[in-house]
């Protein structure tokens, strides 16, 4: 990084778990790198989701580094989850046709509920948990379902969609970070962790018609299986990372989910 900015910059980890983001500052100056971060991060910044994005720059070995303009702010509140403010962010991004469009023109492909049971399936077999109890009752029902819930309609998910990820910046901005895991998919694949995690289930309509969708049958059994299909997913994120108090509590919320493809 001192390689790019000069020695007069103080370059330090920014935290989190991939240790690919630094924090950059000179005098009165202060940026946000992360190396091969989304590449399409240039119009989430153009639409006000993320930071500004201030440079991009292309080393000799080909990683990307991004520099961000800093912002100072804090992570939402869980109550903070339910305000107007994120569902209409949310909503916006899942019915932008141009993050889509250049999403696709990066040559990303929109992931089937069957493929990303593939996915799965292959990372629970490298870790080990296919024959585990809750993960085998679990994928079975993924697996029974699969071609019955999916649908044409494909946006771009962010597919983490927890309060740490939502920024309310010093401008009174909210921002929405950490796209790395970002995919073409069905809407509920986010819509079912955050609603299931952050909203009242007697309140799931109402926000839904902020959002701009009907709460049918047909939503709440797709939003059923991706809620599955995640909470298997980080339990073995954590697995991956050795922390045995978090994959313990997400197996516990695995088991309490009801695995059947019920009219709700």
């Amino acid at each position: 990084m001192e390689q790019i900015l000069g020695s007069d910059w103080l370059i330090s980890p920014a935290g989190g778990t991939s240790g690919e983001a630094f924090i950059a500052e000179k005098e009165n100056n202060k940026l946000f790198l992360k190396r091969n971060s989304n590449p399409f991060i240039a119009i989430l910044s153009a639409e006000g989701i993320v930071p500004k994005l201030m440079w991009t720059k292309r080393l000799s070995n080909g990683d990307v580094i991004t520099a961000q303009k800093w912002m100072e702010g804090r992570e939402l509140t869980r109550p903070e989850m339910q305000n107007e403010e994120v569902v209409g962010l949310l909503s916006k991004i899942h019915h932008s046709s141009e993050i889509l469009d250049l999403f696709m023109r990066m040559g990303k492909k929109p992931v089937s509920p069957s493929a990303y049971l593939i996915q799965l399936m292959n990372k629970c077999k490298k870790h080990g948990m296919v024959e585990n109890e809750s993960i085998s009752q679990a994928t079975r029902y993924l697996s029974r379902y699969a071609h019955e819930i999916d649908t044409e309609k494909k946006v771009v998910c962010h597919s983490d969609m927890f309060h740490e990820n939502w920024l309310k910046g010093e401008d009174d901005h909210l921002y929405l970070i950490d796209w790395d895991q970002a995919i073409i998919a069905d809407p509920a694949l986010d819509l079912s962790m955050f609603l299931r995690v952050y909203v009242p289930r007697n309140q799931w309509n109402e926000w839904l018609q902020l959002y701009g969708l009907e709460e049918t049958n047909d939503l709440l059994a797709r939003m059923n299986w991706y809620l599955v299909a995640q909470t298997i997913s980080y339990i073995l994120w954590h697995i991956d990372r050795k922390e045995t108090e978090k994959v313990n509590q997400w197996m516990q919320f695995l088991q309490e989910q009801q695995f059947i493809y019920r009219k709700y």
